[in-house]
């Protein structure tokens, strides 16, 4: 149960709210998790749907890329409501089995295709550490590009935010959602 009453529609919210509420029907065209918390503060959901709006639909990332990304914000955060989210998302966008796994047991990711390997450890690496190596951030310019390497860290960024938001008031995962082991 989460910890904080989630505003799903505008009989939640009050008329001046309403505007915010359908902006972010007209993108998400549903409230759900974070941004069910969020709009607790006037102004914030939207412009937090606003921010990962961007990153999901302005970006270079493959939908691949991407979905490993959040799929490894969602372990090294420990945020099972993204996983749940997220974890069909990434197999649709061609996400290896080997890749989720890896992720969700946080195994070793040598197995991995290259292009995986690089997204799942540069996660790992900036999440654990604040920061990436030298040889990590030159090695990810030269196979992809400056812009890119600012979209992948833009999307870890994003979304280490909606899980922090998720976690703190314990959204509650959908019914039948694949379940990330915590703890």
């Amino acid at each position: 149960m989460a910890r904080i009453n989630l505003l799903l529609s505008k009989d939640d919210l009050p008329a001046d709210q309403h505007a915010e509420l359908d902006a972010i029907l007209d993108v998400l065209h549903h409230v759900a998790g974070p941004f069910a918390v969020l709009l607790h503060s006037p102004g914030l959901a939207e412009k937090v749907m606003r921010a990962g709006a961007q990153v999901r639909l302005g970006s270079t990332l493959t939908k691949a890329e991407r979905e490993l990304a959040i799929l490894s914000v969602a372990r090294e955060k420990d945020g099972p409501f993204e996983w749940a989210a997220h974890v069909g998302l990434a197999r649709d966008a061609g996400v290896s089995e080997a890749a989720i796994t890896a992720i969700r047991d946080r195994a070793d990711t040598d197995h991995l295709v290259d292009d995986e390997r690089r997204v799942v450890d540069f996660v790992r690496e900036l999440l654990r550490t604040n920061r990436v190596a030298d040889d990590r951030f030159a090695a990810l310019v030269a196979a992809r590009s400056d812009r890119w390497l600012v979209e992948l860290t833009a999307t870890v960024g994003q979304y280490q935010y909606i899980a922090a938001v998720n976690n703190v008031f314990e959204v509650d995962l959908p019914d039948g959602a694949e379940v990330l082991p915590v703890g």
